[in-house]
């Protein structure tokens, strides 16, 4: 017996596959292996210029000092500005909170709004980390299954039947990942009006938004100022700007929430780095084209992407509205190649083509996969190209 007893709360923790999966692909490239990494959810390319050149000179100037636990009130007031200018919505100062990045900021806010037993609707496919969180929290994931035919959307039908009495939180994410899907204004709409007369928050998960090709994006909390008050919006630059690795994510919502998270902030980081929020600054001081023009590539890639996996034998996809994820069912392809599972496809993938993806069970979907495209267009063909190869391979093998 020893006291070095891990807790309860931390052996009921799952690894996020996507991270482990990303992991392992560097330590292969590291022993020399030519790995295609096809699982990380990052643009492939730096940080513009304009947004490290401030980020350093603010540095250089002494800018490395605490800032308000909240967040930098140069960063808010941007914030601020590009939540009226882009989704119409007006918050003050003391309703926007800035953290490490938008998983540190879910995390603040489930552990400031659950009690043990409370219950959080996550429709599924989702994304690793919320079911995790509102576990750590103590809380309880509540799984509502959508399908490909309505494009892995919810609706009022679906949610219906997992509502209860201790249902506190809703999750939606808009786009989408794993699945690329982007709800339309109808869409939304009809949710609201189904959570009209209920007492249930929305932690609406938007980190996508810049990447939405066909359609608009619309945040679910410009409904109606009703719908508002009992949204809380997720955003921040990682995705859109291509700052990943500086962890700058935020929220905005009611300045009770507001108010609850920062406290918990006080006790866990104090700020966020101070040089990483002057980059924030920068990134939404840039010109729009910018914005364009990398919705413009991300849109090129997915159409590049989903051709080339609809071409696959056996494997059926929808085309994704946004994000850079393909999320293709890819049971049959499995089955057919010898495989009892598509893990272990996509095991034996890595194995003998050295190509990465993440299997759909890390989403909840256990007969699909993830390919991000976000990866320029040569490594992608590359990569499809093995993975076209390992099939064909498969399925000669067992015709012989």
């Amino acid at each position: 017996m020893t006291c070095l007893q891990i807790s309860k709360r931390i052996k009921t923790l799952s690894r996020s596959q996507t991270v482990e999966i990303t992991n392992l692909s560097r330590c292969l490239k590291n022993e020399g292996i030519d790995v295609i990494s096809l699982s990380v959810g990052e643009p492939d390319f730096t940080t513009p210029e304009e947004i490290i050149h401030y980020a350093n000179t603010m540095a250089k100037q002494g800018n490395t000092k605490y800032v308000a636990t909240d967040g930098l009130p140069e960063l808010k007031l941007k914030i601020q500005e590009k939540m009226q200018r882009d989704n119409a919505l007006s918050y003050d100062l003391d309703e926007i909170f800035v953290g490490s990045g938008a998983k540190q900021v879910l995390y603040n806010i489930f552990m400031a709004l659950l009690d043990p037993g409370d219950e959080v609707v996550v429709p599924n496919p989702f994304w690793v980390t919320y079911t995790e969180q509102v576990k750590l929290a103590e809380g309880v994931p509540v799984i509502a299954h959508t399908t490909a035919e309505n494009e892995y959307k919810l609706t009022p039908k679906i949610l219906d039947q997992f509502m209860t009495e201790k249902t506190k939180i809703l999750v939606l994410n808009s786009p989408n990942n794993p699945t690329g899907s982007v709800y339309t204004r109808e869409e939304l709409k009809a949710l609201a009006d189904y959570l009209d007369d209920k007492d249930i928050i929305v932690i609406a998960d938007e980190i996508y938004e810049v990447l939405v090709y066909d359609g608009e994006h619309i945040s679910i909390a410009s409904m109606s100022e009703k719908m508002k008050k009992k949204t809380i919006v997720i955003n921040g630059v990682s995705k859109s700007h291509a700052m990943t690795g500086w962890r700058v994510g935020y929220a905005c919502g009611d300045r009770e929430v507001i108010s609850a998270i920062t406290k918990l902030q006080s006790q866990l980081v104090s700020s966020v780095s101070t040089p990483a929020q002057y980059a924030a600054v920068a990134a939404y001081d840039m010109e729009r084209t910018f914005l364009d023009e990398y919705n413009q590539l991300f849109r090129k890639r997915r159409d590049n992407a989903y051709k080339k996996m609809v071409e696959l034998p056996y494997v059926e996809c929808i085309k994704p509205q946004g994000a850079f994820y393909l999320f293709p069912y890819f049971k049959d392809t499995a089955k057919k190649c010898g495989f009892n599972t598509v893990d272990d496809f996509l095991k034996a993938l890595l194995s003998e083509k050295h190509v990465a993806l993440v299997p759909g069970s890390a989403f909840g979907y256990p007969n699909n996969l993830r390919l991000s495209y976000a990866v320029d267009e040569d490594t992608l063909n590359e990569a499809m190209n093995r993975l076209k190869i390992f099939i064909n391979e498969k399925l000669e093998n067992i015709r012989k």
